[in-house]
């Protein structure tokens, strides 16, 4: 009997655009992209996938670009370049605000109409429009998935630049308390495609913690084999800093504490980092926001 990683891992060569195009019928496709202070690379993106994926083909019906609080001027370079541009904090203001990449995520249901959502980050360097025909190939090719997870090879050495959230963080709690996810590569990544009858199912955490939730609760929904994988190739993208990771790391942290019955009061988490200072050690105290969005579809 073949493992799961054997059925479910599969090559963006596996699939054409033409082929897809014939496979996706009259389903719409949506393609999601959140940001915040993403002015000098989100331009680039969304002129690309455009360009490639709706003009020269059809097989994205929608590019919108979810603009999560930025300070800079990501909302006005993704919409000269062709995005449907949303604030986080104006769509559906009725239900509040909250700071996160996970928010803009879920808001983003509320303005979208694919069946079919790809989701891609907004600070890659290293990429290609390959990236959205290869997440929607087991979307159409396959009834049983229902989410399809992104890897690639990362610039440096061994291809492994980055990721030191998922080695140690994301890795160890999936080996700890959910081994069947161990088969995916880099449950993390920013690049992934759903159904949106499954996404709206599902609660959503606001922050950094939205991948590995979706993963957790798609296991506990409907098993492992809602789940595929698709090598991309090569990805890069901006790295943030060791005290960002930290407050990722809580998040995440968090996210898997819930899902095993573990909650606690309150969305606000104060985490205590500690800085090298010309004193000696300067102590930051950062609140880090860990609240939850319900299923969309339960949002009147």
């Amino acid at each position: 009997m073949s493992t799961w990683f054997e059925r479910n891992t599969h090559h963006v060569s596996e699939w054409s655009v033409e082929d897809l195009l014939a496979l996706k019928g009259t389903q719409r496709v949506s393609l999601v992209v959140p940001a915040r202070n993403e002015a000098g690379t989100v331009g680039g993106l969304v002129t690309r996938l455009r360009s490639t994926l709706m003009e020269t083909a059809t097989l994205i019906d929608e590019l919108v670009v979810i603009d999560s609080d930025s300070t800079d001027a990501t909302a006005q370079v993704a919409a000269d370049a062709g995005a449907s541009v949303h604030s986080s904090a104006s769509i559906r203001p009725d239900l509040g605000t909250f700071p996160g990449k996970g928010e803009a995520m879920w808001k983003s249901l509320f303005v979208t109409t694919g069946e079919l959502i790809v989701f891609m980050d907004a600070d890659l360097v290293e990429w290609d429009t390959h990236f959205v025909p290869g997440l929607l190939g087991p979307l159409l090719t396959r009834p049983e998935v229902s989410l399809v997870k992104g890897f690639y090879q990362r610039p440096g050495q061994n291809g492994l630049d980055g990721g030191r959230v998922t080695e140690l963080v994301a890795r160890p709690l999936i080996a700890l308390r959910h081994a069947e996810l161990g088969g995916l590569v880099q449950p993390l990544a920013g690049e992934w495609a759903v159904r949106r009858s499954l996404f709206e199912s599902l609660r959503v955490p606001t922050g950094y913690a939205v991948e590995l939730a979706a993963l957790v609760d798609t296991l506990a929904l409907h098993g492992l084999d809602a789940i595929a994988q698709v090598d991309l190739g090569r990805r890069g993208h901006r790295h943030q800093d060791l005290f960002d990771l930290g407050a990722m790391a809580t998040q995440i942290l968090d996210a898997i504490t819930r899902r095993g019955g573990q909650d606690r009061e309150g969305d606000v988490v104060v985490l205590e980092q500690h800085l090298p200072s010309e004193e000696g050690i300067a102590r930051r105290f950062r609140e880090v926001c860990t609240a939850e969005r319900p299923p969309a579809r339960e949002v009147a």
